[in-house]
C-alpha cells in the first residue's frame, strides 16, 4: 500500500464518520417534528421487523407534528407499539387511518441534556476520527521500514494525515454547534 492510498483511506473513512455523526444528530428530538427520528423505529411486520418508514408515508404538519400514514391499515396498533417500544418520549395517538405524533415543546433542562448528548456523539465522532489518524500514522511509519523511505518524508505525510484529520474535526465541531443551536431555540 503506498502513502497515497494511505491518504485517501484516510479521507473516506474520516468521511464515514462525519456521515455517521449526522446520521445520529439526525436521530435526535428537537422542539421540531422531524421525520429522521423514526428512523430507529422497527414494526413486528408479519414476523419480520421492518422499518417504520419503509411501511408507512410520514409527513409533518404543523411544525410539531408527526402524521404516519401507513400504506397497510391493518398494522396500525402494531406501529403504536413500535413507537412505544422505541421509547421516543412521545405518545402515540391513533385514529384508526393515521398515527400522529405530536411533539410537545422543550423544557429548559430537557434542552440542556439533548445539549450534553449531541456533544456526547461529537465526542464519539472526533476520537473515531483521531483513531483513523492513529491507524494510518502507524502504516505509514511501516513504510517507513520497509521501503525504506526518508524521514523527511514520513514527517511531510504525517503532517498532511493531521491536516486531514484537523478538517474532518472541524467539520464535526460546526455539525455539532449547529445542532445544539437547533436544540437551544425555542
Amino acid at each position: 500500500m503506498s502513502v497515497e492510498e494511505i491518504k485517501k483511506q484516510v479521507s473516506e473513512k474520516m468521511e464515514k464518520c462525519i456521515v455517521q455523526l449526522k446520521k445520529e444528530l439526525a436521530s435526535i428530538r428537537t422542539g421540531r417534528a422531524n421525520p429522521l427520528i423514526l428512523d430507529k423505529v422497527l414494526v413486528d411486520y408479519y414476523g419480520a421487523p421492518t422499518g417504520l418508514r419503509q411501511l408507512a408515508q410520514v409527513s409533518v404538519a404543523e411544525g410539531t407534528t408527526l402524521v404516519i400514514t401507513p400504506f397497510d391499515k391493518t398494522i396500525i396498533k402494531e406501529i403504536e407499539k413500535a413507537i412505544v417500544k422505541a421509547d421516543l418520549g412521545i405518545t402515540p395517538n391513533s385514529d384508526g387511518v393515521v398515527v400522529r405524533l405530536q411533539f410537545p415543546p422543550l423544557t429548559e433542562d430537557r434542552r440542556k441534556e439533548i445539549a450534553k448528548t449531541v456533544k456526547a456523539h461529537a465526542e464519539t465522532a472526533k476520537v473515531a476520527i483521531r483513531n483513523v489518524r492513529r491507524d494510518a500514522t502507524e502504516a505509514i511509519k511501516k513504510l517507513e521500514k520497509s521501503e525504506n523511505l526518508p524521514q523527511d518524508t514520513i514527517k511531510d505525510e504525517t503532517n498532511e494525515i493531521q491536516k486531514i484529520t484537523d478538517k474532518y474535526t472541524k467539520i464535526a465541531d460546526e455539525t455539532t454547534a449547529a445542532k445544539e443551536k437547533e436544540v437551544m431555540e425555542i
